[in-house]
C-alpha cells in the first residue's frame, strides 16, 4: 500500500514537472494536443479532453511558439458549452513533456517554419485543423465544434482497449 501511495506521489511529481497536467491528476497515461501559439485550438482540446476524460488518461497542451496569453474567444467559446480554460498560459512544448506523452495530436501546425524537426520524426496525428485565430466568430465556433466532434471520437476509441491509440490519423 506505502509502494501504491509513493508511486502516486512521484507520478504527480512528474505531472507537474512536465507542466503538462494540472496537479490533482495522476493519470497513467498522456495525450498532448500541440499547435504553435497554445492559445485556441490546444487549448480548447485539453480543456474539451479532460472534461470526461477516459479511465487513466489526461489530457496537456502545449505550443512551439507560446503566445503570452489565450485567445479572448478561446475562454468565451469554452464558456458557451460549460467549461473553463485550462489552468495555465500558454506554454512551450519541451522535450520532456514530449517524452512524457503516450499519445500527441498536434492541431494542423506541422508546417516547416513553426514545427521543431524532432517532433516529425514522432509518432502523432495531425488533426490539420484552421487556426481560428484569422476566422470570424461561427469559424471559431466551428472549429470549436469539430474538436468536441473528435474528442469524442479519440476518447471511444481510447476506451476501447489497453492498446490504444493506434498510429494513425483520426478524422
Amino acid at each position: 500500500m506505502l509502494l501504491l501511495l509513493l508511486l502516486q506521489v512521484r507520478l504527480q511529481r512528474v505531472d507537474q514537472q512536465a507542466g503538462l497536467l494540472p496537479e490533482r491528476v495522476t493519470a497513467e497515461r498522456r495525450v498532448v494536443f500541440v499547435c504553435v501559439e497554445n492559445a485556441a485550438r490546444s487549448l480548447m482540446a485539453e480543456a474539451i479532453f479532460n472534461a470526461e476524460p477516459p479511465a487513466g488518461w489526461a489530457a496537456g497542451s502545449a505550443g512551439t511558439r507560446p503566445a503570452a496569453q489565450p485567445n479572448p474567444r478561446t475562454e468565451r467559446f469554452l464558456r458557451e458549452i460549460g467549461l473553463e480554460l485550462p489552468p495555465h498560459p500558454p506554454q512551450e512544448l519541451t522535450a520532456s513533456g514530449l517524452d512524457a506523452a503516450n499519445l500527441i495530436v498536434t492541431m494542423g501546425c506541422l508546417d516547416d517554419a513553426s514545427c521543431p524537426a524532432n517532433l516529425r520524426r514522432r509518432e502523432l496525428r495531425d488533426w490539420k485543423l484552421p487556426d481560428p485565430r484569422i476566422l470570424d466568430d461561427d469559424g471559431f465556433r466551428a472549429v470549436r465544434d469539430e474538436i468536441r466532434r473528435r474528442i469524442r471520437e479519440l476518447a471511444r476509441e481510447l476506451r476501447a482497449g489497453p492498446d490504444s491509440p493506434r498510429a494513425g490519423p483520426t478524422t
